[in-house]
């Protein structure tokens, strides 16, 4: 299981998320106040501007005051560290 870290030293399983996504959009918007008003918004903010709305395979939404793109390099980071490791362990047999 691979953990992001997505600001302040809060984590979240990198397999479950399914969209990193701005909060600036209407929909997004809507479905951040459906997730809040049923009880399945994690709000990981802090107090402060909410930047990236994580969306899990779950249900539930993650608000986070990191940038989006932020999020997703270190996603990204920890999936090709995943993989350089596996090639290298099938290298080495």
């Amino acid at each position: 299981m691979q953990l992001v870290n997505i600001g302040f030293g809060n984590i979240v399983s990198a397999e479950r998320i399914v969209a990193i996504v701005s909060p600036e959009s209407a929909p997004i918007k809507r479905m951040v106040q459906e997730a809040k008003d049923n009880k399945t918004a994690v709000d990981a903010t802090y107090g402060r501007r909410t930047r990236a709305v994580l969306i899990m395979d779950s249900g539930h939404i993650i608000l986070s005051a990191v940038q989006p793109e932020t999020v997703a390099s270190r996603v990204d980071k920890d999936i090709t560290a995943i993989t350089n490791t596996l090639d290298e362990e099938k290298e080495e047999k």
